[in-house]
């Protein structure tokens, strides 16, 4: 008989790649990972892994075992939900990964409606950018994440996580006061600010630019809104900016509609498996009433 904890260890090397980083997901230390999966193959009757370097491979073997793993994960996860749905009460821990402006504008009021609600259900919440999120998620390292999608720009997709739209906001050109500029091409010669390069905000800022004629000076960067946001107000940059972060703050600037009006959606993502999980359902409905809340 085949250990479902020792199989567990064989698909997280596949979800991670090393020794090391499934040791320090899981905290054990890579040799105990090692000999763990040394153990497995043994019982296997089967090479599993194979040195690449410093690095080691699964073996075609390996990949038939992590397939079958990932069906038995989530039928252990979908057994744990219906568990915790035949119960009166709701309780349990949700792991909510949400990035920057979702967590300033959402968050604060989300945990005081759980927190009201739901008194029994522990919330975890880190900040993670959404495309690592939703990866981290799929890996379970989360249970719900909070993300994001930019127009014409799709967020990463895994079959094992659902999708429900949460809200969508208006992206706006964000210029200081004073500033002359009245349209985003007249922004060309002035210094911008934006998130690093590989954020999706960023591709999106780069190309909205360059379909306006221009590729944009971007002397700042940052992935913390509310540095761009002072960097705007005290006339140093502009940028395009989503109107969630404006929650519960006015704007000391000028925000100038873009060409096409465009919006972003962000969503809500948990794994199929967990979806009875009434910790996490009733997360989702009271993020669902804080976006209304918030957008209305």
């Amino acid at each position: 008989m085949l250990d479902v904890r020792r199989l567990r260890l064989l698909r997280e090397l596949q979800v991670r790649g090393t020794l090391a980083d499934v040791a320090a997901a899981l905290q054990y230390s890579p040799s105990a990972v090692s000999q763990q999966l040394t153990l497995l193959e043994k019982e296997a009757g089967v090479e599993l892994l194979r040195k690449s370097g410093r690095r080691v491979q699964l073996t075609p073997q390996a990949e038939i075992l992590v397939a079958h793993t990932a069906e038995i994960l989530e039928t252990l996860e979908r057994a744990e939900a219906d568990l915790s749905a035949s119960l009166t009460t709701v309780t349990g821990t949700v792991r909510l990964a949400v990035f920057q402006s979702a967590a300033l504008a959402l968050l604060p009021d989300m945990l005081t409606s759980m927190a009201r609600d739901y008194p029994d259900v522990r919330i975890e919440m880190t900040q993670r950018e959404p495309e690592t999120a939703l990866h981290d998620t799929w890996a379970r390292d989360f249970d719900l994440v909070v993300a994001e999608q930019y127009p014409g720009h799709a967020a990463p997709h895994h079959p094992e996580l659902d999708r429900v739209t949460l809200t969508t906001d208006a992206i706006r050109l964000a210029v200081p006061l004073a500033s002359q500029a009245t349209r985003i091409e007249d922004t060309a010669t002035l210094p911008w600010v934006m998130e690093p390069r590989g954020a999706a905000s960023r591709h999106w800022a780069e190309q909205a630019c360059r379909q306006a004629g221009f590729e944009p000076d971007v002397r700042y960067e940052t992935a913390d809104l509310q540095a761009q946001i002072r960097l705007i107000e005290s006339g140093n940059a502009v940028a395009l900016m989503p109107d969630l972060v404006w929650t519960g703050r006015p704007p000391a600037l000028t925000l100038l509609e873009l060409p096409g009006l465009p919006r972003r959606t962000v969503f809500t993502s948990a794994r199929r498996a967990s979806l009875s999980r009434p910790a996490i359902l009733a997360c989702r409905e009271i993020l669902e009433q804080t976006a209304r809340r918030v957008a209305g």
